[in-house]
């Protein structure tokens, strides 16, 4: 079935114009171009499969012997991080792609798609490209790379930062709000907040749970509760929060609360979440 890419193919492919245009640069976001127009090995991206993603958009021609060499780079990132997703661009016809292909069959389901034929061709002459050249997509759908040399030192360089970008992404985000300091008997709030990633949403499905428990309350500290359920946390688009009112007499004290919850995945999936939060805090 053929899916609509939201994480961008590459600059006006498809309009048989012949003007040169420069080759996006950090920083830039990758205008969409109707898929429909480039020949594809596979189906077309999908924005399902790359959402969450790091996305590398390579381009490479055939006998370019970089290209070859390139290519065992690209199955190695492949190979090795599962949160990329790879868009390749081939500069001739589909036996071409097929020599240059890192998707490879069932292999790489789920893991990107391969473009050949006129107008992926005309691309690499729009933007002067040869190859290998790459453009690496954070998730944000900004371009946080563009790779456009062969040499070692710039290739490492590209591998160092998919491999960077691909380590640092998270599905969620957590903040722990509550004060330093509080007067004897007054009361006072600790909040634990899930901040989910934009390609996530809180669950709705049967079998989704949320909830919140302090962990660790010391004996001299009274709550208004230890525990929340569903119809007790608060959910505003991404955002989960949790929040708990105590007091209690001079000292110093620690407390810790964990919270669970669940979230549809970009796929459609149930996933569950779970973290937790500790407050130190001096009673004056």
């Amino acid at each position: 079935m053929l899916r609509a890419f939201a994480c961008s193919l590459l600059v006006a492919a498809g309009t048989g114009a012949a003007v040169a245009e420069p080759a996006p640069s950090a920083g830039d976001t990758l205008p969409l171009v109707p898929a429909a127009k480039l020949q594809w090995m596979y189906d077309v991206p999908s924005a399902t499969d790359a959402a969450g993603k790091i996305v590398v958009h390579w381009y490479c021609s055939p006998r370019v012997s970089t290209c070859n060499d390139d290519l065992a780079r690209i199955m190695t990132l492949k190979e090795n991080h599962p949160r990329v997703y790879f868009v390749a661009y081939v500069n001739g016809a589909k036996a071409d792609a097929q020599k240059l292909d890192p998707i490879r069959g069932s292999e790489g389901v789920g893991r990107g798609t391969v473009a050949y034929g006129p107008e992926a061709m005309a691309q690499f002459k729009r933007l002067g490209l040869v190859g290998p050249a790459s453009f690496v997509v954070d998730v944000d759908g900004k371009v946080a790379l563009a790779s456009l040399g062969s040499g070692p030192s710039e290739l490492d360089a590209r591998d160092a930062k998919v491999a960077a970008l691909a380590n640092a992404i998270k599905e969620y985000a957590v903040t722990v709000e509550g004060p330093r300091t509080v007067k004897a008997g007054e009361k006072f709030t600790l909040g634990l907040k899930i901040q989910l990633a934009t390609w996530l949403h809180y669950s709705k499905k049967p079998g989704a749970a949320f909830d919140f428990k302090l962990t660790i309350v010391p004996g001299d500290i009274k709550c208004e509760a230890t525990a929340l359920s569903t119809d007790q946390l608060k959910i505003a688009d991404q955002t989960l929060s949790a929040q708990v009112t105590c007091s209690g007499p001079r000292g110093s004290y620690e407390m810790r609360g964990q919270i669970n919850f669940s979230f549809d995945t970009a796929g459609g999936a149930l996933g569950l979440g779970s973290d937790g939060a500790t407050w130190k805090f001096q009673i004056e």
